[in-house]
């Protein structure tokens, strides 16, 4: 009895997954619903629908079937797509194009105060850079600290090598 409970049951699950909507949207990519398409998908893009829900489907705009005056076996132009989203009743198109405008800009903003910031750190970078260099070029004795936290005067080697890698810095984050 516990057996065929569980089968009534994984066949309700079976029954839900069948009223799946399927199409293909403008932008030419599959999509699974269980709400029957929008009105501007033609009939033929239609690949799965629920038994006996042709009547579920809303009405089509009446700028969509002017689109499709064309003689029988004709093939659809660009221009079909077009006149679709320019109906009245295609404002999700719009709303879906200005948030991905909004979206887009929001990003461009993003990149661009990022690209100020990184430019911020790198006129900072460059000033310590030429203090530095100044400060090496003028011969003054240069101290850094070792591990154990005492302080140690650069000899010729180690002070050659810090001067190189202010150059590289000058040379890295000064260039405009």
């Amino acid at each position: 009895m516990h057996k065929i409970l569980l089968l009534a049951v994984a066949c309700t699950w079976a029954m839900g997954a069948a009223a799946q909507w399927q199409w293909i949207d403008k932008d030419g990519r599959k999509v699974f619903s269980d709400r029957p398409p929008p009105a501007e998908i033609p009939e033929k893009s239609i690949l799965k629908q629920p038994a006996g829900s042709q009547s579920a489907r809303p009405a089509p705009a009446a700028a969509v079937p002017a689109a499709t005056d064309a003689p029988p076996g004709a093939t659809p132009t660009a221009a079909t797509p077009k006149l679709a989203a320019s109906a009245p009743g295609s404002g999700k198109d719009k709303e879906l194009e200005e948030k991905k405008a909004q979206a887009e800009a929001a990003e461009a903003a993003k990149k661009k105060a990022e690209e100020e910031k990184v430019a911020k750190v790198k006129a900072e970078n460059c000033t310590r850079a030429r203090a530095a260099k100044s400060a090496f070029d003028a011969g003054k004795p240069i101290t850094q600290t070792n591990t154990q936290g005492e302080r140690i005067f650069l000899d010729g080697p180690a002070r050659a090598a810090e001067a190189k890698r202010i150059d590289g810095i000058v040379a890295s984050d000064c260039a405009r």
